[in-house]
C-alpha cells in the first residue's frame, strides 16, 4: 500500500514540475521590452503554438494582452476559441511574417504586420501595442490593445 502511494505521488509529483516548467518558459512582459519585440514575441507563439505545450503560443500572445483587450475578449478559453475561430486561425502556424511600424506616440506604437499561411496565402493586419501606465507588475510594459480583421492579399503562388 505504501509503494502505491509513493509511486501516485511521484507521479503527481512529474506532472506539476513538468507543467510548471512548461509554463515557466512562456516570456512574460517586462518594461524593458520594446513595442515591436512585444509584436514579434506573440507572432513567433502562434507560429510556433504547439511547440512548447499545447497553446503554448497563444497563451504567449495572452501574456502580452492588454487588461482591457483581456476583459473585451473574456478568459483564456475564450481568447484560444476566438484565435482559432476563422477570423484569426490563419496565424496559427503561419509560415513567415514581417512587421513594419507605421506609427508611435509617446505611450502606444502601431504595426501593419503580414502573415503568410501555411495555405500560402498572405494576410495584412494593424497591430498596436500601448505602454500600461497604471500600476502593479504590468506598470511600463507594452501591451496588445488591439488587432484588426485580416485584410486578405492573396496567394503567394
Amino acid at each position: 500500500m505504501l509503494n502505491k502511494q509513493l509511486i501516485i505521488y511521484k507521479i503527481f509529483a512529474i506532472l506539476f514540475i513538468s507543467i510548471s516548467t512548461s509554463n515557466a518558459e512562456l516570456i512574460k512582459p517586462r518594461s524593458d521590452i520594446k513595442p515591436i519585440d512585444v509584436v514579434e514575441i506573440q507572432l513567433s507563439g502562434l507560429q510556433k503554438n504547439d511547440n512548447t505545450f499545447k497553446d503554448s503560443g497563444i497563451e504567449q500572445t495572452w501574456n502580452f494582452a492588454h487588461p482591457n483587450n483581456k476583459k473585451a475578449t473574456g478568459p483564456l478559453d475564450n481568447f484560444k476559441r476566438m484565435i482559432k475561430g476563422a477570423s484569426y486561425k490563419m496565424m496559427i502556424g503561419h509560415l513567415s511574417h514581417t512587421i513594419t511600424q507605421l506609427q508611435r506616440g509617446e505611450n502606444w506604437a502601431q504595426f501593419e504586420v503580414i502573415i503568410l499561411d501555411k495555405e500560402k496565402k498572405y494576410h495584412k493586419f494593424n497591430w498596436q501595442v500601448e505602454k500600461y501606465l497604471l500600476g502593479g507588475p504590468l506598470k511600463d510594459c507594452w501591451l496588445t490593445t488591439m488587432v484588426s480583421s485580416p485584410i486578405s492579399l492573396g496567394s503567394s503562388i
